[in-house]
Formats: structure tokens, sequence, C-alpha cells
């Protein structure tokens, strides 16, 4: 059985304002960096957006037995979006719904997926990749 570790990352300069989504995907190959520019949105949606691209990406990098077969970590330093995911924190907001459930229906496709909550230093690069992200206005992949 294989386990796949993710970090992810959203920013957004201003709130909302210009984003950016950070990812970095650990034990699939070689350790993959993703970075993309989001256009303006909020912190939290950015943070949604960074982990949907996140396991949308490992799904298609395993394909879909294998992932089937696989165990994700995901490591996000959004307090917030770790409690709503683990049924902690009501979601209120509709756009914050609307995420909510592509996460959940993509969990489908793996073996079991763990959402934890990291302190911001923990997280750096997934952080770094997101204001690359926001600094470039392009990046690596493709946008959620």
């Amino acid at each position: 059985m294989q386990k796949v570790v993710i970090y992810t990352d959203g920013a957004a300069r201003g709130n909302p304002g210009p984003a950016g989504i950070g990812i970095v995907i650990k034990n699939i190959n070689d350790d993959r960096n993703y970075c993309e520019y989001i256009g303006k949105t909020t912190n939290n949606e950015a943070e949604y957006r960074a982990l949907i691209f996140g396991l949308k990406k490992a799904k298609s990098l395993l394909n879909k037995k294998k992932s089937k077969q696989t165990e994700v970590e995901c490591f996000l330093d959004s307090e917030l979006v770790v409690k709503q995911l683990n049924h902690q924190y009501k979601i209120e907001n509709e756009n914050m719904q609307k995420f909510f459930l592509i996460v959940w229906n993509l969990i489908l496709d793996f073996k079991s997926v763990i959402f934890s909550h990291i302190p911001r230093e923990q997280n750096k690069e997934a952080d770094k990749l997101a204001n690359q992200g926001i600094d470039n206005k392009s990046g690596i992949g493709g946008l959620v």
C-alpha cells in the first residue's frame, strides 16, 4: 500500500484579492511542486482550491486503480478549512459548501484521506509556491 503526503496553501493579497495556490506532493515517484495564479478571490477559497488541485493531481499521477489503494495525508495551515473538513466547524458560506463537496467527492477516489492542521512554519514550501503563483500570475499545472 502506498502513502502520499500533500502540503497545500492558498494565498490572497487582500481579502478578496489576487490569489495563488501552492501544492507539494510527496511519495509519488519524485516530489512534485505546483503553483498557479487563480485570479481574485478570498484566502479561504484559495485554501480550498489548493487542496482540490492537490487531490486531483495526486489521483492523475497515481491512476484510478492505484489511488483506490493509496492513503493520503493532507497538511494545511488553514485551521478553518481543516476543521470544516473534519466536521468540527459548520460551513455557512455557500461558496465554501461547494468546495467542501468537491473535496468530499475527491476523497472517495482514495483508500483514506486525513486532513491535518500544521503551523505556517511547517508549510513554508507550499506557502512560497502560492505566493510565487501570485507573483508570476502563471504557474505549473492547470487551474482548479
